[in-house]
Order: C-alpha cells, then structure tokens, then sequence
C-alpha cells in the first residue's frame, strides 16, 4: 500500500514540472552556478545577480553537487552571467532535482509511523501529502521537503532515545538552513534535561534528578561542534560575511505577503487607525511606504510604535519560555519523553512565526509537519491540526498567483482536508455536543460551532478574492486588498491556535499516559 501512494504521489509531483515557478527557481539556478565555478572563498561575495547564496555552507555544498549534474546536462545552466536562464533542460533538471530529494522526506516518515502503534498509514499520508510541500517545492519551488527530512530523523531518534543521533541530525539541518535556529531552544532544553542529567527510577514510573552527566555533556558538545566545525570550517576567515548573508536584517519587519502572524494583525491595526482617527480630529502623517497596501518590506507604521529586530527577538525568547520551563520539567518523567518534546517544539515553531523578524508565509511549515506527527497521538493534537492545517495551508494561496492555478491550489487542500477531516477524527471518540444533543449539521468533526464557522469564512474569503474583487472594480483601486484580507483572517487563525496549544502544553494532564507510541 505505502509503495502505491508513493508512486502516484510522485506521478502527481511530474505534472506540476512545467507549471509556474517563483523567483526561486532562479535563485536556486544562480546557486548552482555559484557554487560550480567560483572558489569557495567567492561564494558569500558575489554579486553578479541580486540573488545572492544566503544559505548555510552545507546547503551551498548540496548546490555545488548538483551543479555538476547540471553541468552535464545543459552546461549553460550553470554560467554565472546567465541571469534567468531557463531552458527546458533547466526546468527539468530543477524540478526533478526536488522529487528525486524528496525520497529522503518520505524515508524520514515512514521512520516517523513506525513509532505509532495505531494510525502508523494515516500518518505517513499526512506528512507526505502535505499540500503546502507541493505547492511551495513542487510549483513555487523549492527544497523545504529534503530540509524536512532532517526534521523529522532529528524528531524519530529522540523519541527512541538516540541523544546523540537526534543532535546529529538537527546540526545537520542547522548547517542546511538556518531558520531552524528557532526551534533550537527546545532541542537545548530537551538534550540538557533528557540526556546531560542522568535520572534514576525510583518506582518504575516516576523518576527522581540525580545527577548531572559532564561525560554526556561533553560527548553531545563534540557531535554537534564538528557538524558545525565541519560546515564553517572552510569559511572561518570569511565569518563575519557569510553571516552577513545568513542574518540580513535590512530587509523589514514583514515579508512581502504578511505572513498570518501578530505583526500582519498589527500592520493591520496600524492602517486601521490611519483611517479612522481623522475622523476624530486627529491629524496623521502618512508616509508613501505605509500605505503601500502591505507589499512592501520595509513597513514604517504611523500610529503604532515601528518595530526593530531586537523587539521581535525579544518578545519571541519571552514567548518561548514558559513552553521552556514546561518541557525542562515534564523532560523529567519517562512516561512523557516521547511526545512532549515535540509538542514543546511546536509551541516554539509558532512561537517563532507569530514574532519573529520578517517571517515568511512558508514558515508555516515548521508548525504543519510535526503537528502532523502529534495529530495521532492526542485527541487535543488531532483536533488543532484540523483547524491550523487548512488555515495554514490556505496561507500559502498567494504564494501562487496565477489564475490558473486557483483549481489547482482548491483541489489540494479540499482533497488534504477530506482526509484529515475523515481519519483523524476517526482515532477518537468525537465528544457530544453540550447537553447531549447531536451536532449541528454544518459542524465538523471535531471542532466547536465558532472553530468550523471560522473555516466556512474562508470559503467566502476565497470567493471575494477571486470574483467579486475583480467584479467590484476593486482590483484597480484596492489590487493589494485580497492579499492583506487573507493575511489577517488566517492570521486570526493562526494565533487561536497558538493560545490554544500553548495553554494545552502548559496544563498537559500527568494523568493521561500516552499510549500511541511504541515503548
């Protein structure tokens, strides 16, 4: 059965191969050239194309591979001053460069449900069939399946208790692509707690602090340095400037779409004000950048206070930190090793995307696939999937502009949400609704009154953005309003699952032993 779904699944990926592609496909395409002919000591100084390589070294290095496949195929691919070549070798090359990667993404679940002893097929359909992989690698392009890969190794092995493997693994993904810097605190946190202190069993369910390990401490610090010594070693004199690269902190608040995070929910706030304080007598100053409709990177609000990047990395850390001080503490019972871990990661992924530095619509990602882990294993879990995956994914929409693509993007995630909607709820009893009477018929499985009226909304979003904004003559007047509409609603929902789990993770029951993990 798995090998089935995975043959039509990459059968499926095929037909995207001559569809629309983003600026990424040239990003990926200028790396390529990059890292094939100029010396490593150029690599984090050129400038021939705006595009420059702003990845980590191992993920430069996975261009340079590639470049040589390239090479062979279509040597023009991989000239540097072929600013957006695009044959239909390259095209090709690139687009089956991502399938062909995408098979360590599918080993990484199917490693993942084999810890699972119920819902080990739904599982793996979740994480392979996840709509936001297809549209960001398959048809915008890019690499976040074979990153995700890493993910999820880092992910299997600590829940089997491989320390050191799990370390390995995340150094690996680090040195690959440094966004997964924010989930970092959780893993630190874990590895401290988990592995450095040695624990003693004092009843055979509960466990007792004895002491702490230097021998662990220093064997996970020698794993983890060398990945790491091993990645910037080559480019430990040109540090200051690859770093440069890694952390370009010029480029605003936002991404150019809003991600559905606090700050689209502040921008937002911000115009609002703009508008309506006037009204009251209030003069306003309005800057041209801050009415720019919200496609702009460098945001300058006018009536709330305007954001620095220390801010936001403030107010992530203190967001982060009860989750933290929670994992520190249930880190210490053997009974909840296994999944809490990753529910703490979660937390921190959100976290991140809800305050975090020009965040950008993908970052959705690192929350969507290991809540697709957790969906199996807590009736909580399986429930705030349903409703953030088809907000977030629905996210992902502007993504992909073309017109034509709108069937294309609708029958994704109605298909992701027939199964989810389907077989999740189908692992729990689903409550009856309050005072015993049945569930209304418009309500879904699962979900409240208030959480599926929410999920309607955006089919109305959907059908404003795509017809009556055009019909209204809006898109002359307003063309960036579908964008910011969707920002804000999903926003909403983004951020009423991220009270939500976080407030599950913190009051997490002691009582409830989990039991869908394989011992």
């Amino acid at each position: 059965m798995i090998y089935q779904i995975v043959f039509l699944l990459t059968a499926f990926k095929l037909i995207f191969i001559s569809l629309y592609h983003s600026t990424d496909f040239e990003v990926h395409r200028n790396w390529l050239a990059i890292t094939h002919n100029l010396s490593t000591d150029r690599w984090y100084y050129d400038t021939t194309s705006e595009w420059t390589l702003d990845y980590p070294p191992f993920f430069a290095w996975l261009e340079c591979g590639l470049s040589y496949i390239a090479n062979y195929l279509d040597p023009e691919i991989v000239k540097v001053q072929n600013i957006n070549y695009e044959s239909g070798m390259t095209v090709a090359f690139q687009r089956l460069s991502v399938v062909f990667l995408d098979f360590l993404y599918i080993l990484s679940a199917r490693s993942c449900s084999n810890l699972v002893e119920n819902g080990k097929l739904l599982m793996f359909i979740l994480l392979i069939t996840n709509p936001g992989l297809l549209m960001v690698d398959h048809i915008h392009f890019q690499y976040n399946g074979f990153l995700s890969a890493f993910l999820l190794f880092s992910i299997s092995t600590m829940i089997q208790g491989k320390y050191l493997q799990a370390a390995i693994w995340f150094a690996i993904l680090l040195n690959l692509k440094h966004i997964y810097l924010y989930i970092a605190p959780a893993y630190i946190v874990y590895l401290l707690r988990a592995y450095c202190f040695t624990v003693a069993s004092t009843d055979g369910v509960h466990t007792a602090w004895y002491s702490f390990s230097i021998r662990n401490l220093t064997k996970l610090g020698i794993v983890v340095l060398s990945v790491f010594a091993f990645s910037f070693g080559p480019f430990i004199q040109h540090l200051p400037q690859l770093l440069s690269r890694l952390f370009p902190f010029k480029r605003g608040l936002c991404h150019a779409y809003w991600a559905p995070n606090f700050w689209a929910l502040y921008n937002f706030a911000d115009k609002l004000l703009q508008k309506i304080l006037p009204k009251f007598g209030i003069e306003i100053a309005v800057s041209e950048a801050s009415m720019t409709g919200g496609l702009v990177q460098e945001y300058n609000h006018v009536v709330l206070p305007s954001i620095t990047p220390s801010v936001t990395f403030i107010l992530t850390v203190l967001s982060m930190l009860p989750a933290l001080v929670k994992l520190w503490y249930l880190g210490a019972d053997i009974r909840y090793r296994r999944i809490n871990f990753v529910r703490c990661l979660t937390v921190c992924a959100t976290c991140s995307f809800m305050f975090g530095w020009h965040v950008h619509e993908k970052a959705i990602l690192m929350i969507l696939i290991p809540l697709s882990f957790l969906a199996i294993l807590g009736d909580v879990d399986g429930r705030l999937f349903l409703l953030v995956s088809t907000v977030g994914h629905y996210s992902l929409f502007p993504l992909l502009y073309p017109k034509y693509l709108l069937p294309v993007k609708i029958l994704m995630l109605l298909t992701h949400c027939s199964i989810t909607f389907a077989y999740v709820p189908s692992l729990y009893e689903v409550p009856k609704a309050k005072g015993g009477k049945r569930r209304g018929f418009l309500q879904l499985p699962m979900l409240g009154g208030f959480e599926s009226l929410y999920l309607y909304g955006l089919m109305g979003l959907c059908f404003f953005e795509n017809v009556l904004h055009i019909s209204l003559g809006l898109d002359r007047r307003l063309p960036f309003l579908p964008l910011m509409m969707t920002s804000v609603y999903c926003a909403f929902g983004v951020s009423y699952f991220w009270i939500k789990y976080y407030h599950y993770f913190l009051t997490f029951n002691l009582s409830k032993i989990p039991t869908k993990v394989k011992s």
